[in-house]
């Protein structure tokens, strides 16, 4: 059984909710189980602190779920066209599994959501490609062939899944968008399965 970690920081829900269509899209390929997991919130109080285990949703991810997956989709709402801080804190540790080559070779892709159609997407998807690059991952995105790229009117890129929540956070992710995040799902379950045989 091939483990697909979904590894998001979701603010306002609309991260979480993309990342359900993305499971969907990795069980849909036999032999392939998604793990979603999430990161704590990143407080500028140094005292302030997380429970260990979040009132709800998704377990907080720990470095070892690295180590354990074979394959990554890391999402991240947009923070000014860049990875979110919570995000981006988490990755600042994972050193030890650099130096021990734990993602090496695993297939990697990512997913965002931002409040706008021009909200930063691209540039978000594309910062974080780059923790999954020096971890020697290969990429994985969502190509034209079988896709809405030129139809959508909401998210969907090359670079990944993404969606467009709205001003208010509470626009639903649309049907172009479950559809990308269902193939980036599959097409990360599919490449884990082929680089698996290598």
């Amino acid at each position: 059984m091939k483990k697909i970690l979904i590894l998001y920081y979701s603010r306002h829900g609309s991260v979480e909710a993309l990342s359900r269509y993305i499971a969907q899209g990795v069980e849909s390929v036999d032999q392939c189980e998604a793990v979603l997991r999430t990161v704590p919130s990143v407080s500028t109080v140094c005292e302030a602190t997380e429970k260990e285990i979040p009132p709800s949703g998704d377990i907080y991810a720990s470095t070892d779920d690295l180590s354990d997956c074979d394959g990554l989709i890391l999402g991240s709402p947009t923070r000014f066209g860049t990875i979110a801080s919570p995000l981006k804190f988490f990755f600042d540790r994972t050193a030890p599994q650099w130096l021990a080559g734990a993602l090496c070779d695993k297939p990697g892709a990512v997913f965002t959501s931002s409040s706008s159609m021009h909200g930063g997407q691209e540039s978000t998807l594309l910062s974080m490609m780059l923790p999954l690059i020096h971890h020697g991952m290969v990429i994985v995105g969502v190509p034209f062939n079988g896709t809405n790229h030129s139809h959508t009117s909401s998210g969907g890129t090359p670079y990944g899944a993404s969606h467009v929540s709205g001003a208010d956070n509470r626009s639903d992710i649309t049907t172009d968008e479950k559809a990308f995040a269902q193939i980036l799902g599959r097409r990360v379950a599919n490449c884990a399965q082929a680089l698996g045989k290598l």
